[in-house]
């Protein structure tokens, strides 16, 4: 759990949202993108246990919020952002919402109920525009709405200030009014 990811918690607590952040990591934090890169091989490699970790904090979330006729909104940043969408379709009773910065796989979104966010950056080898289109295009055919915008001259991890190297302030600050507005309209307005 990086600061950016608690300090997103803490802003949407501020907007008044309550915000809840499993810890698929269990404590360890990259701080290079080879590091990034053995974490996200070690999720990989244990991808159901963390998909049942994103499912138990859905419930947690439900349980603590009494969410279940509002519905939650997830949010997902790059490999996470495969599992804001993956719990969009496996619990779509509950998630109503998604948010995802440069990030696009998905296996299915069949049975999802919710309605999508997307920020991407216009220069990212990790997710190239033919990936966001797919998605989009994915998205739609299942007829759910679908907002996917690309920052001009960003790259992957724009939205992370302590990714100094890649954040780019502007384009941060009109993501997160983005993000603000979509969950307002999109969630009731005691929604979580």
């Amino acid at each position: 759990m990086n600061d950016t990811i608690k300090t997103l918690c803490t802003r949407l607590a501020e907007a008044g949202f309550v915000a809840f952040a499993p810890d698929l990591y269990h404590g360890k934090v990259a701080d290079t993108i080879a590091d990034a890169e053995t974490l996200s091989k070690a999720l990989d490699a244990n991808y159901h246990q963390a998909r049942a970790e994103v499912a138990e904090a859905t419930r947690f979330l439900n349980e603590q919020v009494g969410s279940a006729d509002r519905g939650l909104a997830v949010i997902g940043f790059s490999l996470g952002a495969s599992y804001a969408l993956d719990i969009s379709n496996t619990a779509p009773e509950s998630i109503r919402s998604v948010v995802v910065f440069y990030g696009t796989w998905v296996e299915d979104l069949s049975h999802s109920r919710a309605a999508y966010l997307g920020h991407f950056a216009e220069n990212d080898p990790f997710e190239p525009q033919s990936g966001v289109d797919k998605l989009a295009g994915y998205i739609r055919r299942l007829d759910r709405p679908v907002t996917f915008y690309r920052y001009s001259g960003t790259g992957h991890w724009f939205f992370e200030p302590d990714r100094t190297d890649a954040y780019n302030r502007e384009a941060a600050t009109i993501a997160w009014e983005r993000t603000l507005t979509f969950l307002r309209k999109s969630l009731p307005l005691e929604a979580t």
